[in-house]
């Protein structure tokens, strides 16, 4: 059967990064132009010559967003379930060579977050964890969503990736979406960042989204981690993923996240600053690009950026977020995977976001809705 990794192994990432930034006034004037982008427009649309086209793009991401979304936000949570983690990944406060205190929520302490969650309004929470199969494997997984579940009307994760059998026991628990992200789809770089553990292994990440489309899950989370790699070519990347995935699973809906590197207890420095003139245009090149595909935008950016860009493209945002195990109700002092940046909290920014004439939504899905009976 064949995957993405096909696809991936047939292209040149040094030819890729000619394309685009050989890209010129008149590709760019000629991708605004079109109604229907291929991916050749997404190389101009984020090439450094669309930068003087800026105000442009926003305006037809603003117009392709309310056509296909409506005013509205989704507004979602992160609930860290656990920091502890085997892999050695040079960006993260979880890295296995982090000397830590490791903590992993039992039945208990996973209820008093839900109950801090619930609090704050939401209906929509993201299970997150390190990536540790001796203590937060499957079977600890199927107990958290099931224990979860019955107070949400969404649940997604963000975990190490899992084989399809494994996605598949899940998803009658309660699992709704997954989120995966490459980090980079630069396969030297990817080595050099992840030198210990599962996650050094390149192909089995880049096949994840292939064995969650054959699992039949609902939604699938893409994107990179902005500052490893050039950001131009990764993005490429991640809209080359995007496409192949639309094409081949057209049954699940998906979503890309803009993460860029913040820091962290010991943190590494970006090899590649994004500025935010720069992270406007690559969201605003997705929505021209792909009117289907959800925008996330989470607290790693500041206040001012995200105001400013609430109505431009993204459809969901978290609020109050605590990137920490039990940082809601539990232990609020243990340590964070990343710091935030916005740190208002959701009362706050669903006030802002009526302020700007959107309605915010506090749930993605309601069960109710599935056509699938287990």
């Amino acid at each position: 059967m064949t995957s993405f990794k096909d696809v991936f192994n047939s292209y040149d990432w040094d030819k890729v990064k000619a394309s685009i930034y050989s890209k010129t006034e008149a590709d760019v004037l000629h991708a605004l132009q079109k109604t229907k982008r291929n991916l050749e427009d997404f190389k101009a649309l984020i090439s450094p010559a669309a930068e003087p086209f800026l105000e442009e793009m926003a305006q037809l991401s603003q117009q392709i967003s309310l056509k296909r979304f409506g005013n509205t936000i989704q507004l979602f949570a992160p609930l860290y379930l656990s920091n502890e983690c085997n892999n050695i990944c040079t960006y993260c406060g979880f890295s296995f060579d982090n000397k830590v205190r490791r903590k992993t929520l039992n039945e208990k302490e996973i209820l008093q977050e839900v109950e801090a969650i619930k609090s704050m309004g939401y209906d929509h929470v993201l299970l997150v964890t390190g990536e540790a199969n001796q203590s937060v494997h499957v079977d600890y997984f199927k107990k958290a969503i099931a224990l979860i579940s019955p107070y949400f009307s969404n649940v997604s994760m963000e975990v190490q990736p899992l084989d399809q059998e494994e996605y598949e026991t899940l998803t009658p628990y309660g699992l709704h979406a997954v989120l995966v992200y490459q980090e980079t789809y630069h396969r030297e770089d990817y080595k050099k960042h992840h030198p210990k553990g599962k996650k050094s292994n390149f192909d089995y990440r880049l096949e994840t989204p292939d064995r969650l489309g054959r699992a039949k899950i609902h939604k699938m989370g893409l994107g990179v981690l902005i500052g490893l790699e050039d950001w131009r070519t990764d993005s490429f990347f991640t809209a080359l993923h995007l496409s192949y995935l639309e094409r081949t699973y057209w049954q699940s809906k998906y979503s890309i996240s803009f993460p860029r590197l913040r820091p962290f207890s010991g943190g590494l420095e970006p090899k590649v600053d994004m500025s935010d003139r720069e992270l406007l245009q690559l969201i605003c090149a997705y929505r021209i690009f792909n009117e289907e595909v959800e925008l996330s935008l989470s607290t790693r950016e500041s206040e001012k950026f995200r105001n400013n860009v609430l109505k431009l493209g993204i459809t969901s945002m978290s609020a109050g977020s605590k990137t920490n195990p039990g940082g809601y109700a539990v232990e609020p002092e243990t340590l964070e995977q990343f710091e935030i940046s916005d740190e208002r909290s959701p009362a706050q920014i669903a006030d802002l976001i009526r302020s700007q004439g959107y309605e915010p939504v506090w749930k993605d899905w309601d069960n109710v809705l599935s056509l699938k009976t287990y």
